[in-house]
């Protein structure tokens, strides 16, 4: 049994008038007549009585509003007070973030905390083998991740910084000492690249299979997390690209990272469940739109 139709039973209950009943739902005559007719269908009898002149519960109708209108007023109570929570930020919202809480990320938590004193943020990291099950798994709200996603039940906000590409190689390797590697050198080179269950696409973005001119890219092995994938990299097991801001986190002695030239830029931005598009969620890809938008004036000036 549908909610409208038992809306639409007790808005006429209480007009007795279908183009004032009409009014009140934001639907037609016509498809108030239509919703009451199904009910009364479901329920095997008349619970109107209706002429050209006037509206009025029938006997039955009558008792089935006094049984219905409890159960009926808690369920429109329950409603409004969900639609009500919807529209507040409040409570905890959960941000995942892949391996490392860049400066963008951590700015954008305090940002936001700020802006809404109410709601307490919670990072959790999320894999790079598995960049969106927490997502779908409810464990998180909304998470920080490289664009762009093609995923039909996620949905994504606009594109939070552009970067470039470096690439994490043993410190004796001979690109090392390089000024930057041109990305169809990759082809001379292992990548390692995230396992489990990561979408094709996805993992074309950390490690992908071929040059711009189509050269094919030997595999270095596959990782959960980019410290798994730096201790490779520093055990000489193939090289791992890396956004700037990422290569700059994970500095360390053994371990160069060289710029790529030829390679799209990295893009980081958020993605959320299609159906988890809550208040809070927006608020944050907004607040994290607007603390993007800084870090990029300044590095102008």
């Amino acid at each position: 049994m549908e909610f409208r139709e038992l809306e639409c039973f007790v808005v006429l209950s209480e007009e007795l008038h279908f183009a004032r009943a009409a009014d009140r739902l934001y639907l037609s005559p016509g498809r108030v007549s239509q919703l009451v007719r199904s009910l009364e269908t479901r329920i095997g009898a008349r619970l109107f009585d209706r002429t050209s002149r006037r509206v009025r519960l029938t006997p039955l109708g009558e008792r089935f509003l006094t049984d219905l209108r409890p159960a009926y007023d808690g369920l429109r109570d329950a409603v409004e007070r969900a639609r009500a929570a919807a529209r507040q930020v409040t409570g905890v919202l959960r941000v995942g973030f892949l391996g490392t809480p860049t400066e963008l990320v951590t700015e954008a938590v305090r940002a936001f905390e700020a802006l809404y004193p109410s709601c307490e943020v919670r990072l959790v990291e999320v894999p790079l083998s598995d960049p969106f099950g927490k997502l779908r798994a409810g464990l998180v709200d909304v998470t920080f991740t490289l664009l762009p996603v093609d995923e039909p039940d996620l949905e994504t906000g606009p594109g939070l910084n552009r970067v470039p590409v470096r690439l994490g190689l043993p410190a004796g390797h001979p690109l090392a000492g390089r000024d930057a590697v041109d990305a169809e050198e990759l082809a001379d080179l292992p990548l390692i690249e995230p396992g489990g269950p990561a979408p094709r696409a996805w993992r074309e973005l950390l490690a992908p299979a071929g040059t711009p001119a189509g050269r094919p890219i030997p595999r270095g092995g596959t990782v959960a997390t980019s410290q798994e994938g730096i201790t490779l990299v520093a055990l000489g097991r193939g090289g791992m690209l890396f956004c700037t801001p990422t290569a700059a986190y994970h500095e360390r002695g053994d371990v160069v990272f060289v710029p790529v030239t030829g390679l799209p830029a990295s893009v980081l931005g958020l993605v959320w469940p299609r159906a988890g598009a809550t208040a809070a969620v927006r608020a944050f890809g907004e607040t994290a739109a607007g603390v993007a938008g800084l870090e990029a004036a300044r590095r102008v000036a």
